[in-house]
């Protein structure tokens, strides 16, 4: 946690709401909040891996793919504690598969990642607007929505939405709000979150800690940073702005769609990368 104000939105006493805060980045979010003054309430469908960490937090069980059960959360918070401060919209699960996966997992990825960003923001952003105080919307994407490796297209595209809705988002709080409210899109690296950890025991060597990837947050925000673009311990920033770049590139250059991966370009791909 760092002691300097990084916006003015984060000051003592005032609501931060986190979607998805229940273990992992959200989490160590929450906690950083806290610490800073601000009262925190953590959404959640699943809240039992809080445990005691619960305490302290304001907390409710939420569907975040659930539009009414959203808006109705969200006026009786906003009714008992004033509109939010700090928006972080972090929920999200993985999976999903390909185009010829099954259409129940796609609704599901969709629904939670990028939908219920959506429902967040309509059921919450209004009373930020209308309460005439600075405001921070952090909304968790992913760099599979930038780049888009192959073999999980359905969780590529919610995040793809995601980027291009916080890239929106930003442009129309610029026209409507001024400097008060900005909205900022976290793009984690390889975290170990819970997500990962169903499937990967111990955290890796090249895997960042979600506490990491919040200090980084902060110290991103305190820059004023749109775009927080997290490293971890095996991939550099220059490595991620490389792949970006090449994946811009299959456009400019009339390339094959997603060329990275196409063994016709493996060589120029390796190439790019080494130059």
């Amino acid at each position: 946690m760092t002691d300097k104000l990084v916006h003015p939105a984060l000051t003592p006493g005032r609501l931060a709401v986190i979607t998805g805060g229940a273990s992992g980045i959200g989490l160590a979010a929450a906690h950083q909040f806290r610490d800073l003054g601000l009262k925190v309430c953590i959404l959640d469908r699943n809240l039992s891996s809080l445990g005691v960490e619960g305490h302290g937090f304001i907390v409710h069980e939420l569907d975040i793919s659930d539009s009414r059960s959203v808006n109705a959360l969200a006026a009786s918070l906003i009714a008992e504690h004033g509109p939010p401060a700090v928006l972080m919209n972090n929920a999200g699960i993985g999976g999903g598969g390909d185009i010829l996966g099954d259409l129940d997992a796609w609704e599901s990825v969709i629904g939670t990642n990028l939908m219920g960003m959506i429902y967040g923001l309509k059921a919450f952003l209004p009373a930020m607007l209308d309460c005439d105080q600075p405001g921070l919307i952090i909304n968790t994407g992913s760099k599979q929505g930038i780049t888009q490796p192959p073999g999980n297209t359905a969780y590529n595209v919610s995040k793809s939405g995601v980027k291009a809705l916080t890239e929106g988002l930003a442009h129309t709080l610029r026209e409507e709000a001024g400097a008060r409210i900005t909205a900022h899109l976290l793009i984690p690296g390889f975290t170990y979150t819970g997500m990962i950890a169903r499937h990967i025991p111990t955290q890796p060597p090249g895997a960042w800690s979600s506490g990491q990837v919040v200090d980084f947050m902060m110290q991103s925000l305190g820059r004023g940073d749109f775009y927080i673009l997290c490293p971890d311990n095996d991939t550099p920033r220059e490595t991620d702005e490389k792949r970006i770049l090449w994946s811009a590139g299959d456009i400019v250059e009339n390339r094959p769609a997603l060329s990275r991966w196409h063994p016709d370009y493996k060589d120029a791909f390796d190439a790019f990368m080494a130059d």
